[in-house]
């Protein structure tokens, strides 16, 4: 009886293009995680949802971003804010470094408070001092009516969803039958 062969194993081969891709890949990569992790901004990011973000006064934050809630500055904030759908306020004398994005909401600049990038505002009202400055570029779409515009084609599939939920629900309802059997 005659053992069968063991099969040889195979050995991915590593081609040359295959070597010079991964090491271009990776000369790549490494500035751009230097560069970025150079960037980072001082103090801890805050992430927030329907609640109230307060840097208080000798504080300082890093990157904040929030969601149905307002942003109060009293401190200093090194990195950026992202408000959807809520408010921010920065206190007088306060700086913000970063870029400032309030989406649906409203932003209060108090005297000589400094916002150091780009400020895009869409959808809400600025209330800027005479004293505060922005140091970026300026996107401002004030006031509600651009929502307005921004959600209108949401609203005809949840009409639609609504419509056949309803003609559902109303084919299947029994109607109660009155005593005696009249109407």
């Amino acid at each position: 009886m005659t053992r069968p062969r063991p099969r040889p194993r195979l050995r991915p081969k590593l081609r040359s293009g295959s070597l010079a891709l991964l090491l271009v890949s990776l000369f790549a990569l490494v500035p751009s995680a230097l560069l970025a992790a150079s960037r980072h901004s001082e103090g801890p990011d805050h992430v927030g949802f329907g609640n109230t973000i307060t840097i208080d006064e000798g504080q300082s934050s890093g990157d904040i971003v929030c969601a149905f809630c307002t942003v109060r500055v009293r401190g200093n904030v090194s990195g950026d804010i992202v408000t959807f759908f809520g408010d921010v306020q920065v206190e007088p004398n306060r700086t913000v470094s970063g870029d400032s994005v309030v989406f649906g909401g409203n932003l209060g600049l108090g005297e000589q408070s400094s916002l150091g990038g780009d400020l895009v505002l869409f959808g809400g009202d600025l209330s800027q001092a005479s004293t505060a400055t922005v140091h970026g570029d300026r996107v401002l779409f004030t006031g509600g009516g651009w929502l307005l515009i921004l959600l209108l084609p949401l609203l005809i599939p949840i009409g639609m969803v609504w419509l056949i939920v309803h003609l559902v629900r109303r084919q299947r309802y029994e109607f109660p039958a009155y005593p005696g059997g009249r109407f």
